[in-house]
């Protein structure tokens, strides 16, 4: 059974830094390209970033651009996401997801086959 696993969330404040990670079990990531998301209290999940299969390609939102640093580490079968200079609007719950192939960059959400069950992160002072 295909299972992500999301974790490093919690309480940081504006400014900080956090590093979320997401561990893969029951299949190799080796063929599947990863997204982050988020989703704020009252409004739609939103795509953070996304990593090809094999780490050479990676995409941004534009908020986050400069601040988030996507990167995987397929022998431990898991995918970072590198947290910095954090903002209050930030705050959300955090996924990962798996979709087979290279690349995500233009895979619709939906497509995403795999989902994590999620980790709250919090930017508040």
């Amino acid at each position: 059974q295909l299972q992500l696993v999301e974790s490093g969330g919690g309480l940081v404040q504006p400014g900080g830094s956090l590093r979320l990670s997401c561990a893969a079990s029951g299949f190799s990531l080796d063929y599947y390209a990863i997204g982050w998301f988020r989703q704020a209290p009252g409004k739609a999940r939103e795509r953070v970033s996304c990593i090809s299969n094999d780490g050479g390609v990676t995409n941004y939102a534009n908020f986050v651009k400069g601040r988030f640093t996507i990167s995987r580490d397929n022998a431990k079968n898991t995918v970072y996401l590198q947290m910095s200079s954090l903002k209050p609007e930030d705050t959300a719950v955090y996924y990962c997801a798996a979709v087979f192939g290279r690349y995500c960059a233009y895979v619709p959400q939906g497509d995403f086959g795999s989902w994590g069950q999620g980790t709250q992160v919090t930017v508040s002072s």
